[in-house]
C-alpha cells in the first residue's frame, strides 16, 4: 500500500508518524513537505521518495507561497500514483491534498489527521476558513483526531468517519529520578495561544506561599522577552529558569524530577506534552478545556474525595476565575499524605497511576496499527 505523508517535514509530530508508519511492512512510505525535512527522515524514507517544497509557512495563515507550489506537488503526486494521501493539519496540508487530487485527477484517497487548532480555531476565523475546512473534511475518506471533543467538532464540519486516539507515546520513558515536591515544568510554545503569561501568574501565586517552589520554562517563541520581564517584575528571577528549545533527551531530563506540569492554553486537544508529563509521573495542572476534562476523566482530580482516586488519571483543572490564593494549599495536601478509602495516598502514588494509565491507553504504536488496518480495509 503506497502512502504519501503530506505535511511539515521539519515538525517532530510528522516525524513521529513517519517513524511509526515506516515500521509497517504493508506500507510503502513516501513524503511531501511544505518546508524541508528533519535529518531523521533520511533514515526513514529514501530521498527519491521525498519532495521538499522549501517554503516557509506562517502559523497564522495567509500562505500564498505554499499554494504556488501546488503544481509541483500535483505533478509529483501524479507520478507517485499513491493509494493514500495522508495529510497532516487539515486547513493547510489537507487543502493541498484535496486540490492536488482534484486538479490532477489522482486515484489516491485522502486520510486527514487533525492537529488541534486546524479544527478548534481556524474554522472560527471567518466563513472562508470554515468553508475550506468543510470541503477538506468531506474529501477525506478517513480522518483521525486525538480527542472525542475534537472528533465531534469534525463531524459537525462534515467529516464522515473519524478515528479517535491519543497522539500517544512511542515508548514509555525511564522514570527513576526522585521527584522534587515543588518543582514545576512547562514546555508549551511561548506564543499567545498557549498563554504562558498565565503559567507565570499561576506559579507566582504558588511561589508566594511556598518558598521551595521552582519553575522551569522550556521552549521558545515570540513572547519570551515579555515573559522574562514579567518574571523579573514579580521578583521571581531566581526561581524561574528559561531553557529555550530542548531536544527529546533534554526534555526527559526536565520532566523526570518535576512533580507538577503546567499547560494552560486557550485552545487545545489532548496534548502529547501532557501525556509525556504523565508518563514521567508528573501531576498536570491544565486549563479548563473539554479535551483536558476528557483526558483526566472523572477520577482525575486532586480533591481526593473519590474512592477510585488510585485507579484513574490525576491532575487539576484550573478555571480562569480560580482562586489562586487557595491553590498552594490544595497542592500541599498531596505533597504530604492523605487517606482515601483506608489507603495512604501521596503524590508518588498518584504519579505512578498516571504513568500506568498512559501505558495502558496512550501508546502510539497500537493506534497506528489500527489506522493502517482501516486503510487496508478500504
Amino acid at each position: 500500500m503506497r502512502l504519501v505523508l503530506i505535511g511539515d517535514g521539519e515538525s517532530p509530530h510528522l516525524l513521529k508518524w513517519a517513524r511509526a508508519l515506516s515500521q509497517r511492512r504493508e506500507i510503502e512510505l513516501w513524503a511531501a513537505s511544505t518546508r524541508g525535512f528533519a535529518p531523521e527522515f533520511h533514515f526513514l524514507i529514501p530521498e527519491d521518495r521525498r519532495l521538499a517544497l522549501n517554503t516557509d509557512p506562517a502559523h497564522a495563515g495567509g500562505n500564498i507561497a505554499v499554494l504556488k507550489q501546488l503544481p509541483a506537488l500535483g505533478a509529483w503526486l501524479k507520478k507517485v500514483d499513491a493509494d493514500w494521501l495522508h495529510a497532516h493539519y487539515l486547513t493547510s496540508h489537507g487543502t493541498l491534498a484535496w486540490a492536488a487530487r482534484r486538479g490532477w485527477k489522482l486515484r489516491a484517497r485522502i486520510a486527514g489527521s487533525a492537529w488541534g487548532s486546524d479544527i478548534l480555531v481556524t474554522p472560527g476565523q471567518g466563513w472562508a476558513y470554515r468553508w475550506l475546512t468543510t470541503q477538506v473534511l468531506k474529501a477525506c475518506a478517513v480522518t483521525t483526531s486525538d480527542s472525542e471533543f475534537m472528533s465531534a467538532r469534525m463531524r459537525e464540519l462534515g467529516a464522515t468517519e473519524v478515528m479517535t486516539f491519543p497522539f500517544g507515546l512511542e515508548q514509555l520513558p525511564k522514570q527513576n529520578v526522585r521527584k522534587q515536591p515543588w518543582l514545576f515544568y512547562a514546555n508549551r510554545g511561548l506564543e499567545p495561544i498557549y498563554r504562558p503569561h498565565r503559567v507565570i501568574e499561576v506559579f507566582a501565586a504558588i511561589a508566594a506561599k511556598q518558598p521551595e517552589a521552582r519553575l522551569v520554562v522550556a521552549n521558545d517563541g515570540s513572547l519570551r522577552g515579555a515573559l522574562e520581564e514579567q518574571v523579573r517584575a514579580l521578583g521571581l528571577a531566581e526561581r524561574v529558569e528559561f531553557t529555550g528549545r530542548l531536544d527529546a533527551t533534554s526534555q526527559g531530563r526536565r520532566y523526570a524530577p518535576a512533580r507538577w506540569f503546567l499547560s494552560l492554553p486557550e485552545s487545545d486537544s489532548v496534548s502529547v506534552s501532557v501525556l509525556e508529563a504523565m508518563a514521567h509521573e508528573c501531576l498536570p495542572l491544565l486549563s479548563d478545556l473539554p479535551a483536558n476534562h476528557e483526558l483526566l476523566g472523572t477520577a482525575g482530580s486532586l480533591a481526593l474525595g473519590q474512592p477510585d482516586t488510585l485507579l484513574g488519571r490525576h491532575g487539576l483543572i484550573l478555571k480562569d476565575d480560580e482562586d489562586l490564593g487557595a491553590l498552594p494549599d490544595r497542592l500541599r495536601m498531596l505533597v504530604g499524605q492523605a487517606e482515601v478509602a483506608g489507603q495512604a495516598v501521596d503524590a508518588d502514588r498518584l504519579g505512578a497511576a498516571n504513568r500506568a494509565w498512559v501505558a495502558a491507553h496512550a501508546m502510539f504504536g497500537p493506534a497506528v496499527a489500527r489506522f493502517v488496518e482501516r486503510l487496508q480495509r478500504a
